[in-house]
């Protein structure tokens, strides 16, 4: 890992660190407010390297229309959906039901 890599995940991490209990953000939400749009992509590669830092919660993390897309990084077959079912988030067929209503935009940090 570059040392940039590093540094950007650990933005990354600073603002998942921050979705509050029962709501989800998206890869390109934390991008766009870290100031790199154009980086949801790396945004993934850091929630798939996030399981050594217990303190991020990577299971709120999900794509731009709600799907659990990094469920398959997680240990178990629906580890990701049951630890966002356990915070009251519906989940079918792998989506965050009422998205919209739980989506939380990190631009609320700074208000």
């Amino acid at each position: 890992m570059k040392k940039t890599d590093s540094s950007f995940f650990e933005r990354v991490y600073a603002v998942v660190r921050q979705i509050p209990e029962g709501r989800v953000t998206s890869y390109g939400a934390i991008a766009h407010y870290i100031g790199d749009p154009r980086s949801a992509r790396m945004v993934g590669w850091a929630m798939n390297a996030s399981h050594i830092h217990a303190d991020v919660p990577a299971h709120r993390v999900v794509n731009r229309i709600g799907m659990l897309t990094g469920k398959h990084h997680f240990d178990g077959s629906n580890l990701m959906q049951q630890l966002l079912e356990n915070e009251g988030v519906v989940i079918k067929n792998n989506q965050v039901q009422h998205f919209d209503q739980v989506f939380w935009n990190p631009t609320e940090l700074n208000k």
